[in-house]
């Protein structure tokens, strides 16, 4: 029974190190290089979302190459309001 409690013990201890290291390297890697956004609508037709259907698109958003300007003609830009709310 105490072998059992110090099992859980260290696999409860070795979950939360994980947890505390992989939740803030997740967040930056969304907020500094990449993440999924969908698309909906026929704003940006007919790139995405051709023919009006009514399912959305998803696209991956790369915010490493805005960082750098590495913009280029035919790229998609993705702006994103945020309020001041």
């Amino acid at each position: 029974m105490a072998q059992a409690q110090r099992l859980g013990r260290r696999y409860i201890k070795a979950f939360f190190k994980g947890f505390f290291v992989a939740v803030p390297v997740t967040v930056t890697f969304l907020d500094r290089v990449a993440c999924v956004a969908r698309v909906e609508g026929a704003s940006m037709q007919p790139s995405l979302n051709p023919g009006g259907r009514q399912a959305s698109d998803v696209v991956l958003l790369n915010h490493w190459s805005i960082r750098n300007y590495d913009v280029q003609r035919g790229d998609i830009v993705s702006l994103v309001w945020k309020s001041s709310e």
